[in-house]
C-alpha cells in the first residue's frame, strides 16, 4: 500500500509538499524524504507526533531513543514502520523540526493507495519555500519583547494606533529601584 501525505506550514502560506511512500517504510524513511525535499540539514533533533483530529499530540516517534520511562510506549523512527501507527486516511501528524521553539509541519495522510507499492519514497509535489530550519534567537527574543509590551489589548483593537507605543512613556523605569515600589505599597 502507498501512503500519500500532504505537508503544510503555518509559517509560510504557499509552502506545500506531497510525499508518496510505501506503508512498510519507516518513519526514518519519511523523515529523510521530508528533509531532502525541503533542503534542511539532518543535524537537528526531530520527532513525529500522531495527533487526534484537533492536532493534539498523542504518540511520539523520536529520531533517537530519549530514554523515556517504561510505562510509556517508546517509538524510534528507525524501528517503527508507518503501517504500525497509521491506519486511517485523514490521520494527522506533526513533524517537529525545531525542538527549541516547537516549530512543526502539519502532515495529513490524504490517501491510502491499495494494491500498489513503492521501492523508494518520492516527493510528488513541491511548492513554495520552507520556513527557516532554525530561528535566530536574537530576532525571536526581540519579537517576544515587543509582543510583551503590546499585550493582547493591542491586537484586534480597532482604534490601535502605532504611535501610541511611544518609548518616551518608558523613560526613567531603569532608574527605579525595587525598594521604591515597596515603600509605595505601605
Amino acid at each position: 500500500m502507498i501512503f500519500r501525505f500532504l505537508i503544510l506550514s503555518d509559517e509560510v502560506d504557499d509552502f506545500v509538499r506531497e510525499i508518496k511512500i510505501d506503508s512498510e517504510a519507516t518513519f526514518m524513511d519519511l523523515h529523510n524524504t521530508i528533509i531532502e525535499s525541503i533542503g534542511y540539514t539532518k543535524d537537528q533533533m526531530t520527532s513525529f507526533f500522531i495527533c487526534d483530529d484537533d492536532w493534539n499530540k498523542k504518540t511520539e516517534i523520536t529520531l533517537v531513543d530519549m530514554g523515556t520511562s517504561s510505562e510509556e510506549d517508546s517509538y524510534i523512527m528507525e524501528d517503527t514502520r508507518l503501517e504500525e501507527l497509521l491506519e486511517d486516511e485523514n490521520q494527522k501528524l506533526l513533524y517537529v523540526f525545531d525542538y527549541l521553539t516547537e516549530r512543526a509541519f502539519f502532515i495529513e495522510l490524504k490517501e491510502m493507495i491499495l494494491r500498489k507499492t513503492l521501492d523508494k519514497p518520492i516527493c510528488s509535489r513541491s511548492e513554495g519555500l520552507p520556513p527557516p530550519q532554525v530561528i535566530n534567537f536574537e530576532e525571536a527574543d526581540a519579537k517576544n519583547q515587543i509582543n510583551d509590551l503590546l499585550g493582547e489589548d493591542f491586537y484586534g483593537d480597532a482604534e490601535y494606533n502605532a504611535d501610541e507605543l511611544d518609548s518616551s512613556g518608558f523613560e526613567g523605569l531603569d532608574n527605579v529601584s525595587d525598594n521604591s515600589f515597596e515603600e509605595d505599597r505601605f
